[in-house]
C-alpha cells in the first residue's frame, strides 16, 4: 500500500480504537528563504500566516487500490484524524515562521536610528497585546517623525513660495511704486508749502509785535518807533511798506533805511542818517548841510574841518550847490581837512581855498577823482620845495597840473 510522503511508518492496528491510537508526530514545515528587503511601508498591513505549501505536509491521498483485508472504517477514521492534526500543526508553525521572518526583514529607519528595529520583535510579543500590535502595524516606528519632517518641509516650501511671489510682485510693480512715491512726495511738498503760506499770511501766529530800530544818532528812536506803531498786530507777510516809507520820510535826518523781518514777531529797521558835507552861513549861525541840500543841524560857530560853501544867490539843493558838494566829497581826507571854503558861480568854475591861503582852480566836476589825486601830489611837492609860500593850483586839466605864484 502506498503512503503519502510525510507520514511515519507504523504497523496497522486494526483492533485499536481511535482514542487509544498514538497521536501522530508533528513535523515543522521547512523555513521559507529570507526575502529581500523592501519598503517598510508595505509591511504596515497586518501579517497573516501564509497557507502551508503543498509540498510541506502531504495530505493523505485516496488510494485507488482496493483496501487491504482487515482494515476497518475505524482505522481509516483514525488515520484521517491524525493527518488533519499534523496538517493543522504544520500550518500554524509555518504561519508563525513567516511572521517571524517578515519581522526580521524589517530594518529600522536610517534617518531615525532611535527607532526600534523590527527584527527585535518576537512572535510572543504579537500575542501580548493584540490592540498594541494592531496600532504598531498601522503606524510603524519612525512614521510620526517622518510626518513631522514632511509638515516642516511643507511649511518651508510654502514660506519660500510666498517670498518668491512677493519678490515677483515687487519687481513687476517697481515702476508704479516709484511713480506713486513721486506723486506723494510732490503732493506733500505742495501741501506743506500751502499751509506755510496760509499760516504766514493770515495766521496771527506771525503777527508783528516788536519794532527794533538801529543806526540812529541824531534821530529820536522813540519818536520813530511811535510813528511805525500802526503796523503792530499785522502779519509780517502783510506789512504795508508804503505806509512805513511815508512814516520814515517825516524824519529829514534819515537819508536811507532798510527793513528786515525777523519771524515770528519782530521788524528790524536800520536807518542811515544824513551826513553834513558843507556849512552854509545863515545869519550869525551856520547850517550843516548834506549833499542833497538838507540841513542836518545848526551850529552857532563854524565847524572845524568842514568847508563853508559860498552859494551866493543859488539855493540849497540846486545844481551849483550839488556840484560844490560833489567836489568836496571827491577830495582825499588829507586835502579835505585843509579846505576852508568852496565857491562857484556856475557848475564849471568851482574854486577851493586852503588854510594857508592858497587856492585851487577845479573847474567842472568831471574827472573829480583824477583831479583829486593830482591836487594831492602838487600840494605835497610844493610843501617840500617852498613851504609857506602862497600859490595857486590849477587842476582843471587833470593830465597837466600847474602851480602858479599867487599875486
Amino acid at each position: 500500500m502506498k503512503r503519502p510522503e510525510g507520514f511515519d511508518e507504523r504497523p496497522a492496528q486494526p483492533d485499536a480504537s481511535a482514542g487509544d491510537a498514538q497521536a501522530p508526530r508533528q513535523r515543522r514545515a521547512p523555513l521559507i528563504p529570507r526575502r529581500p528587503s523592501r519598503d517598510p511601508r508595505q509591511d504596515v498591513q497586518e501579517a497573516q500566516p501564509d497557507p502551508a505549501p503543498q509540498d510541506a505536509v502531504d495530505e493523505p491521498v485516496a488510494s485507488t487500490t482496493p483496501e487491504e483485508p482487515g482494515t476497518s472504517a475505524r482505522d481509516r477514521a483514525g488515520a484521517f484524524a491524525g493527518a488533519a492534526g499534523r496538517r493543522l500543526g504544520a500550518g500554524l508553525g509555518a504561519g508563525f515562521s513567516t511572521v517571524k521572518d517578515r519581522l526580521r526583514e524589517y530594518t529600522p529607519d536610517e534617518d531615525h536610528p532611535e527607532s526600534r528595529p523590527a527584527s527585535e520583535a518576537t512572535v510572543d510579543d504579537l500575542h501580548v497585546d493584540a490592540d498594541q500590535h494592531h496600532d504598531d502595524h498601522e503606524a510603524p516606528i519612525g512614521a510620526g517623525v517622518r510626518a513631522a519632517e514632511t509638515a516642516r518641509e511643507a511649511r518651508v516650501a510654502k514660506r519660500r513660495r510666498r517670498l518668491l511671489e512677493r519678490a515677483e510682485v515687487r519687481r513687476f510693480t517697481r515702476r508704479s511704486r516709484h511713480r506713486r512715491a513721486a506723486w506723494i512726495t510732490a503732493a506733500s511738498i505742495v501741501l506743506v508749502f500751502g499751509v506755510s503760506i496760509l499760516v504766514a499770511v493770515f495766521s496771527p501766529l506771525m503777527a508783528l509785535q516788536t519794532i527794533e530800530i538801529k543806526g540812529t544818532n541824531r534821530v529820536d528812536e522813540t519818536q520813530l518807533r511811535q510813528a511805525l506803531s500802526d503796523q503792530i498786530g499785522t502779519p509780517l507777510a502783510r506789512l504795508d511798506f508804503d505806509a512805513i516809507k511815508k512814516d520814515i520820510a517825516g524824519f529829514p535826518l534819515i537819508e536811507s533805511y532798510v527793513t528786515e523781518e525777523a519771524p515770528p514777531h519782530t521788524l528790524v529797521v536800520t536807518v542811515t542818517e544824513r551826513t553834513p558835507v558843507v556849512a552854509v552861513q545863515s545869519g550869525k549861525s551856520f547850517d550843516l548841510v548834506d549833499p542833497a541840500g538838507i540841513v542836518v543841524q545848526s551850529s552857532p560857530k563854524q565847524p572845524a574841518n568842514m568847508p563853508v560853501a559860498d552859494v551866493g544867490n543859488a539855493k540849497l539843493g540846486s545844481s551849483v550847490f550839488r556840484t560844490m558838494t560833489e567836489v568836496v566829497l571827491a577830495l582825499p581826507s588829507t586835502v579835505r581837512q585843509q579846505v576852508t571854503s568852496v565857491k562857484a558861480s556856475t557848475a564849471d568854475d568851482v574854486t577851493l581855498t586852503l588854510k594857508d591861503g592858497s587856492s585851487v582852480v577845479w573847474g567842472n566836476p568831471e574827472q573829480s577823482d583824477a583831479k583829486a589825486a593830482l591836487l594831492a601830489a602838487l600840494v605835497k611837492d610844493h610843501a617840500a620845495r617852498n613851504p609857506g609860500v602862497v600859490v595857486e593850483y590849477d587842476v582843471s586839466a587833470p593830465d597837466n597840473g600847474i602851480i602858479r605864484a599867487k599875486k
